[in-house]
């Protein structure tokens, strides 16, 4: 049974960073692409980012690109989010995702504000 567990939301103040983590269980985590994708309120999900299986290939949206950073550890089986200089758009619930199977987490929030 795949379990995708986000951590690291909160509240932080423009200019700020935040470190997500999507904890992965249930699958062979190394072998697969991973994302992030983000929903704000009265908004669709869009997509943040994705890393490839081994970690060597990225890609991010053009509204995040310099500020945040995916990266994973696939002996932890773990993925993250770094995210710096964050604005107050930036504020939404953000969620792990695995498209093979088409698998999601429950979510972490992300506030940016004073």
């Amino acid at each position: 049974q795949v379990q995708l567990v986000e951590s690291g939301g909160g509240l932080v103040q423009p200019g700020g960073s935040l470190r997500l983590s999507c904890a992965a269980s249930g699958f062979t985590f190394s072998s697969y692409a991973m994302s992030w994708y983000r929903q704000a309120p009265g908004k669709e999900r869009e997509l943040v980012a994705t890393i490839s299986s081994a970690g060597r290939s990225t890609n991010y949206a053009d509204s995040v690109k310099g500020r945040f950073t995916i990266s994973r550890d696939n002996a932890k089986n773990t993925m993250y989010l770094q995210m710096n200089s964050l604005k107050p758009e930036d504020t939404a619930v953000y969620y792990c995702y695995e498209p093979f199977r088409t698998s999601w987490g429950q979510g972490t929030q992300v506030t940016v504000s004073s």
